[in-house]
């Protein structure tokens, strides 16, 4: 009898901050913030994630807005929303905003506020799970859109909005599908937007390119025998050898990003996700690409080469706000889907001054930066979906 051993190790860092004093808000923005808490209320954690409920509230707000909204399934039981704003010229490549539904589990006794209960305090943080990842970004898309349709604006390139199921657990059901799809291709996307991750400092951070990701189990085969045994050739002796290996490579990677010669995205993290011991189970090896369809690498352009970056990074500059050094993400988001299609793809999430408490214990985002971010994005909104077809 063969066994199979997979380990766990978590460290949840929290972040504290003390309240301070909420300035008066609008009713308009307080509105929006109420509609901010109602899509966080819904559970859409894993591993049982309430799609139904999320789908409903957001077409309903999309169409209430007057969007175009639908929703697809590749998968029953998991919906793709796609909302669309047709341009003046719906033949020039579009604008997609890409955000994911889903979220990670939550432990309710770690957390000073329950995690689906979306309380404000009174320093007007609202804590609740995907608060920051990303359920932000789908409602401060949505009501950029609403502000900018009350405006008048009108943008001559289509402007999509996707919002998508599965990411938290590799996105195969999700975003991989539907930029394979043909529903995809009859979007003639030219330039994608997704999440990004909050800022500590007043930067807002931008990212051109995810990590590779390469997940696999170990399987550690050995002699069977009663636990009173001592013997050799045992399945946990012989893991051991391959788990003091991975710490030893771990080790010498970690510690360029402790001495500072290294940015976290630039070194090879190994993370054993958790141990099991039975029966042999099937290998499991996932290994992402490293360039797209036409051979080029998996990174969008941050120079004037990139049309699309000039007019975002100008755009985040009339809104007030200010950039970062480009990075590339330390984990993978779904805009590796679209990067892998060869179309240009940034992370960005505007949340400066915040801490990351994406996956953490007490992940909150402060009202005043979520309302700054719809500002932010009616900038970008605007300023992409403009730009003429010569630029590109």
């Amino acid at each position: 009898m063969s066994r199979v051993f997979v380990y766990s190790l978590i460290i949840l860092l929290s972040f504290h901050p003390p309240p301070g004093a909420t300035a008066s808000l609008t009713a308009q923005e307080e509105e929006q913030i109420e509609r901010f808490q109602r899509y966080l209320r819904i559970r859409t954690a894993h591993p049982d994630p309430d799609y139904a409920a999320a789908a409903a509230f957001l077409l309903e707000e999309a169409r209430s807005i007057g969007l175009h909204a639908l929703a697809i399934e590749f998968v029953p039981g998991k919906p793709l929303l796609l909302i669309s704003w047709p341009g003046s010229d719906p033949s020039l490549p579009s604008l997609l905003l890409n955000s994911h539904i889903d979220s990670v589990p939550a432990e309710p006794s770690r957390w000073i506020h329950p995690p689906f209960a979306a309380i404000r305090d009174a320093g007007g943080r609202i804590f609740a799970r995907g608060a920051q990842d990303d359920k932000s970004i789908a409602v401060q898309y949505l009501e950029a859109l609403r502000n900018l349709k009350a405006a008048g604006f009108v943008p001559a390139r289509s402007v999509h909005i996707s919002l998508v199921p599965d990411e938290e657990i590799g996105g195969a059901d999700g975003a991989a599908r539907f930029a394979a799809s043909e529903q995809f291709r009859a979007l003639n996307v030219g330039f994608v937007l997704d999440e990004g991750q909050a800022s500590p400092t007043d930067e807002f951070r931008v990212f051109y390119a995810d990590r590779s990701p390469w997940s696999l189990i170990v399987r550690s085969v050995g002699a069977p025998g009663h636990g009173s045994r001592m013997f050799d050739g045992g399945a946990m002796e012989n893991l051991m050898d391959c788990v003091e290996a991975i710490a030893r490579f771990r080790e010498s990677q970690f510690d360029q990003v402790k001495s500072g010669s290294k940015a976290a995205s630039e070194v090879i993290s190994v993370n054993p996700v958790y141990m099991k011991a039975g029966t042999p189970s099937p290998t499991l090896i996932q290994k992402g690409p490293i360039r797209d369809n036409k051979g080029r690498p998996l990174a969008t352009p941050t120079d004037e080469s990139n049309p699309w970056w000039s007019v975002f990074k100008q755009a985040v500059l009339a809104s007030g706000g200010k950039l970062a050094k480009p990075e590339i993400l330390s984990s993978t988001t779904d805009a590796r889907f679209m990067r892998q299609m060869g179309i240009p793809a940034l992370g960005f999430s505007p949340m400066a001054n915040t801490p990351i408490l994406l996956h953490d214990h007490n992940e909150f985002l402060m009202d005043s930066v979520f309302l700054k971010g719809i500002k932010v994005y009616e900038h970008v909104i605007s300023a992409l979906s403009s730009l003429p077809e010569t630029s590109v």
